[in-house]
Order: structure tokens, then C-alpha cells, then sequence
């Protein structure tokens, strides 16, 4: 998450960016990890006039044709490669891509049909993310409605926190709201208890909740 919401991008610096080195080589003077993320820079630095999703696509899939690929950093493959797709985004920090599935990570085929699962599989992430995005408005309005009757600042600053999060603890709640661990339990409640919102663990301890849209 946090790569992908702030700070400079890979293609200033792949090491600074995953903010790791080589696990197996943690006490060596040379860092193979940066070197073999020099490899891979150096290969991406070569497409610098394809588009930034066609960059990010080819730079995905040569990530483990430079090494990168030895410690299961599949994950962090995709994440650098979301975040250079937004690179020229005007304002967008990434792209999604994994909510479209898994068909726009997939190896295999020529690089023009790899290049089409991945517009594909952005294109299916995006409206997933908008159609999302829909329901927690509609939510945030709904819920607005349902805790007109309740005082104080705890029901709408943890409304904006449930909003603003897929998941939300009882600890984590009162973090965000500033509000005591009494009146967040209590307005948890009373929001399960009207529907909108649905514990997500089934757990006595550690619960977690989420919106029910």
C-alpha cells in the first residue's frame, strides 16, 4: 500500500522504491539485488517512448527474465508495474490492475497478446473500481440518513473512516476518530445492528467490519 500511494517511483530507483535488498544477501558489500534491478531499469529505460501502460506491461513480464523473479517477487512485479502505468496519469498515483482478475498477469503468448490481457484486464479493473466506488457513495448517503438520531462527532468521523478503509477494527477505528474505545464499540454496534455494516471475522477478538452495501 505503500508504495503504491506515495513516494518516488520505481523508474527513479528500484531499490528505493521496494526499499529492500537481496534477502540472501543481506551483509555483502555488492548488493546483487540492485544489480539485477539495474538490468531490469536499464531494459525498461530502453521502451522509454512506448506509452506508460504499454511500459509497464513489458516491464512486468521481463521482470523475472532479469532476475528478479527469485525470492516469489511476482507481487512486487505487479505493484512497480502499476505504478508506472499511472506514471503520465495526471494525477492518478496507479493503476489497478488486480481487480480485473488474474488473465492481465498471465505469461505466456506473444508480446501483443500479453499487451492485450493486460488493456484488458485494466480496463476490467477500472470498472470494477468505479462500480465500487459507486456503492460506497451510495453507502456514505444511505448510512448519513440511518445516523441522523445520533449525537456527537463519533458517527460521522467513523462513517468517513469506513468510507475511506475496506476494513475496520475497533482499535483502529478509535485511532482514526480520536473518539474513546467506549463510543466506537457502541456506534459499531448500533451500525451492525442496522445494517450497515457486516462483521467480518465471525471472531470474539480482533473483529474486523466492513460497509454492507
Amino acid at each position: 500500500m505503500r508504495r503504491l500511494t506515495g513516494g518516488p517511483g520505481p523508474e527513479m530507483g528500484l531499490s528505493a522504491f521496494l526499499d529492500r535488498r537481496d534477502p540472501k544477501n543481506l551483509d555483502d558489500e555488492v548488493e546483487p539485488f540492485a544489480d539485477r534491478a539495474s538490468d531490469w531499469l536499464d531494459l525498461v529505460a530502453q521502451a522509454a517512448d512506448l506509452h506508460p501502460i504499454a511500459r509497464a506491461c513489458m516491464g512486468f513480464h521481463l521482470w523475472s527474465l532479469a532476475g528478479l523473479g527469485q525470492h516469489g517477487e511476482q507481487m512486487e512485479a505487479a505493484v512497480t508495474a502499476t505504478r508506472i502505468a499511472a506514471s503520465e496519469g495526471r494525477g492518478a498515483i496507479f493503476a489497478p490492475l488486480a481487480m480485473g482478475g488474474a488473465g492481465g498477469l498471465r505469461a505466456g503468448g506473444s508480446p501483443t497478446d500479453r499487451l492485450a490481457r493486460w488493456l484488458d484486464g485494466m480496463e476490467t479493473a477500472c470498472l470494477t473500481a468505479m462500480r465500487h466506488l459507486d456503492d460506497i457513495e451510495a453507502w456514505a448517503a444511505r448510512a448519513e440518513a440511518a445516523m441522523v438520531p445520533l449525537s456527537g462527532k463519533t458517527p460521522p468521523a467513523l462513517r468517513a473512516a469506513l468510507t475511506e478503509w475496506p476494513l475496520v477494527s475497533a482499535p483502529m477505528a478509535e485511532a482514526l476518530t480520536g473518539a474513546s474505545r467506549t463510543a466506537v464499540q457502541r456506534n459499531l454496534a448500533w451500525m451492525e445492528a442496522s445494517g450497515l455494516i457486516r462483521e467480518m471475522t465471525g471472531q470474539g477478538r480482533y473483529r474486523m467490519w466492513r460497509v454492507a452495501n
